[in-house]
C-alpha cells in the first residue's frame, strides 16, 4: 500500500522514459554510446547521483555523538558530525507551538522514524539519504528512480494537475526555467519526516525544487519548503548531487520491507 499512487501509470512512464533515450534502450553488446548534451533542447540530466554528506542525520548543524542504547556498537552506531545544508541562518523556522512536536520525534528516534520501518522517504528527503538515485528524461516526463526501498516518481512536464490524493512521495509538476529543471511536488501525507533528528511537516508541505548542472557531473539543487502549519517562513536547502563515475554505475534493489516484518508485525507472532 506506501508504493505510491497508480504504480502501472508509472512503470508504463518508465518504460516509454527508457524506450526514449537510445542510450538506456539498446542492448549491452556494443560501445557505450556518448553522451548527448541536451535532451530536446533541454539540459542533459540523465545518471545516476548522489548526495554526500551527513544531511539524512540531521539538515541543520550538528556534532558528533553516541547512541543512547547501541554501545555495543561502538563507533559504527556514532552520528557524524555534518554542517547545516539550510541556507541563510542554517536553522529551521518552526512555529513555536510546532517546536514540541520535532521534539518529541527526536526522543522517540530510531522507533519513530519512517525510515526505520521501510516507509517512502518523501521529498526532498529521498534525494539526501545514502543511496543513489536515477534520473530518465527522455523528451516527455522525467522520471526519478530511488535505490531505497524501490521509490519512485514520475515529474510531469506538461500535463499539470493537483494532486489527487494524498500520498508518501506526492504529485510532482515540473517545468524548464531555462536552464533549470524546477519541481513543484504537493499531495503529501503527514507521515514522512525531513531527517533522522525528528523535522518533520504536515499535509500541507509544498516542495519546489531546483536542480541545474554545473559542468557535466554535477546538479546544484535546492529545495524551497513551505507549510504554514509548521514554519513560520519558507526556508531552502541546498547541496550538490554528484554522478556515479563508475562504469557500471546502476541504481541496485533494496526492497527493505522483508527487514522490518519483524519490527513491524512481531507482535503477531505466536508465542513459544
Amino acid at each position: 500500500m506506501q508504493y505510491g499512487f497508480k504504480a502501472a501509470i508509472v512503470l508504463g512512464l518508465a518504460t516509454m522514459a527508457f524506450t526514449a533515450i537510445p542510450s538506456l534502450a539498446q542492448g549491452q553488446g556494443g560501445a557505450k554510446p556518448a553522451r548527448p548534451a541536451r535532451i530536446a533542447g533541454q539540459p542533459n540530466l540523465n545518471g545516476v547521483w548522489q548526495a554526500l554528506g551527513t544531511a539524512d542525520w540531521n539538515l541543520e548543524a550538528h556534532s558528533a555523538q553516541k547512541l543512547e542504547g547501541f554501545y555495543r556498537l561502538g563507533s559504527l552506531a556514532a552520528i557524524p558530525a555534518g554542517q547545516s545544508v539550510i541556507d541563510g541562518d542554517g536553522k529551521i523556522p518552526y512555529l513555536p507551538e510546532a517546536v514540541a512536536k520535532r521534539d518529541e520525534n527526536r526522543k522517540a528516534w530510531p522507533e519513530a522514524d519512517p525510515e526505520v520501518k521501510c516507509y517512502l522517504p518523501g521529498i526532498p528527503r529521498a534525494t539526501y539519504m545514502p543511496y543513489p538515485f536515477q534520473i530518465v528524461q527522455g523528451g516527455g516526463d522525467i522520471l526519478f528512480a530511488y535505490e531505497y526501498n524501490s521509490a519512485n516518481r514520475v515529474v510531469f512536464m506538461s500535463k499539470h494537475q493537483e494532486p489527487p490524493v494524498d500520498t508518501w512521495m506526492g504529485w510532482s509538476n515540473g517545468k524548464w526555467d531555462g536552464e533549470t529543471l524546477v519541481i513543484e511536488t504537493t499531495g503529501f501525507n503527514d507521515s514522512t519526516w525531513f531527517d533522522r533528528a525528528g523535522n518533520y511537516h504536515s499535509s500541507a508541505l509544498k516542495v519546489t525544487e531546483r536542480l541545474k548542472l554545473d559542468g557535466e557531473n554535477t546538479i546544484r539543487y535546492s529545495a524551497t519548503i513551505e507549510d504554514p502549519n509548521v514554519f513560520s517562513r519558507a526556508w531552502t536547502i541546498s547541496m550538490p548531487l554528484y554522478r556515479r563515475l563508475e562504469p557500471n554505475a546502476e541504481i541496485l534493489e533494496f526492497k527493505c520491507v522483508p527487514f522490518v516484518e519483524e519490527l513491524l508485525y512481531k507482535d503477531l507472532e505466536p508465542s513459544h
